[in-house]
C-alpha cells in the first residue's frame, strides 16, 4: 500500500524550455496564428498539443513552412544550413535555441576554425546533435557509448577536442570522457561543462531521493533525452522507474508492494502534470505527499532578440 509520495526538487521546466515555450506564446500574442515551429519546440507531448490548440503549427523542416511565413526554431538548435534554407525561402525566423545549446554551437565553430577534430558525445538523430554537428560537419565524430569511445579513430590527434549534448547522463558521459582521456591524453575539454545545469540538478535530485523510495515515476515524453536519463539513473541504482506522460499511464501493477513513490519531471514537463500525478495518488488515499528538500534554481534567459525588438517597437 502506498504510504507516501516524495516530490523531487528541482524538477520540471528549465530556463531554456521556459524561454522556448514563452517564445511561441509571445509570437502568437504579437502576430496571431498561425505561427510555424520547426520540430517540437520542446520534447513534451502536452506542451506541443497545448500550443497547437492556440494556433502553432509544427512542421518537420523549414521547407514545410510557406514562403515568407514566420517560423520559430526549437530549443534544441539548428545548424547553419537550416538558417540558409530559411533565408532562401524568405522566412521570418525566431531562434528559440537554448542559450546553453548555443554555447556548444559556438565551441564547435571555435574548434573547427582552428582545424580541430571534434568528438561529439551524444545520441544520433537527436535534434541537438544534428544542430551541433551542422556547425562543423567535416570535423565532427559522434560517440554514443563507452564502446564507441574505445573505437573512435580521429583523423589526427594533435588538435582534438570533445563536446557533449547538454542532456546526457552525468555518470555515463563521465565514463566516456575517461576513455577518451586515456586514449587521447591531449584532448581538450570545453571551458565549462556542456551538460546543462538543469540536467545535472535533476539527476542529482533523483540520486538523493533513491534511498527513501521504492519506485520512481518520471513525467516526460518518450523522445525527451533528459527525462529518459532520469529513469536510467534510478534503474542503474536498483530502484524501479518508469517514464509517463501523465497520470493516465500509471500501471497499477507497478505499485504492488510499494510504500514510497518518488515523482520527478524532465526539463520539458510543466508543473501542472506533476500536480495531476500527485492528485491521482491523493484521490486514492495517499495522505503524505511531501517535497524533497528544495534546491533553488535562479537561472533565467531573455526572450529571443526578434521578439524583444518587436515588443520595444510596439
Amino acid at each position: 500500500m502506498i504510504k507516501r509520495i516524495v516530490l523531487a526538487s528541482p524538477r520540471g521546466y528549465c530556463a531554456g524550455v521556459e524561454r522556448a515555450v514563452d517564445t511561441v506564446e509571445e509570437a502568437l500574442a504579437l502576430w496571431g496564428p498561425p505561427i510555424y515551429v520547426r520540430k517540437q519546440i520542446v520534447h513534451n507531448v502536452y506542451v506541443v498539443r497545448d500550443l497547437e490548440r492556440r494556433g502553432a503549427i509544427f512542421v518537420e523542416t523549414e521547407e514545410d513552412v510557406p514562403l515568407g511565413a514566420r517560423v520559430v526554431f526549437s530549443a534544441h538548435g539548428v545548424g547553419p544550413a537550416v538558417h540558409e534554407r530559411a533565408r532562401a525561402r524568405g522566412l521570418q525566423t525566431i531562434d528559440a535555441t537554448c542559450p546553453l545549446v548555443a554555447k556548444v554551437h559556438a565551441e564547435a565553430r571555435r574548434y573547427a576554425a582552428k582545424d580541430y577534430s571534434i568528438i561529439l558525445i551524444g545520441h544520433a538523430g537527436h535534434e541537438e546533435v544534428e544542430g551541433t554537428s551542422g556547425e562543423a560537419p567535416h570535423a565532427m565524430l559522434l560517440v554514443e557509448s563507452v564502446d564507441d569511445a574505445e573505437r573512435v579513430a580521429p583523423p589526427q590527434t594533435e588538435r582534438l577536442a570533445y563536446l557533449t549534448q547538454t542532456t546526457l547522463s552525468l555518470d555515463e558521459t563521465g565514463e566516456i570522457i575517461e576513455v577518451l582521456r586515456r586514449r587521447f591524453p591531449a584532448i581538450e575539454a570545453p571551458k565549462r561543462e556542456d551538460i546543462c545545469y538543469a540536467t545535472t540538478n535533476r539527476q542529482q535530485a533523483v540520486k538523493a531521493m533513491l534511498g527513501a523510495i521504492d519506485l520512481l515515476l518520471v513525467i516526460g515524453s518518450g523522445n525527451s533525452s533528459n527525462s529518459n536519463r532520469l529513469v536510467e539513473v534510478a534503474r542503474s541504482r536498483g530502484v524501479a522507474a518508469h517514464l509517463i506522460d501523465d497520470e493516465s499511464e500509471i500501471d497499477h501493477t507497478w505499485l504492488v508492494g510499494v510504500e514510497s513513490v518518488g515523482i520527478t519531471a524532465g526539463a520539458s514537463a510543466p508543473e501542472l502534470l506533476v500536480d495531476r500525478v500527485a492528485s491521482w495518488f491523493g484521490e486514492r488515499g495517499v495522505e503524505e505527499i511531501r517535497p524533497q528538500h528544495a534546491v533553488p534554481e535562479s537561472v533565467s534567459f531573455r526572450l529571443p532578440a526578434e521578439l524583444r525588438r518587436q515588443t520595444t517597437a510596439s
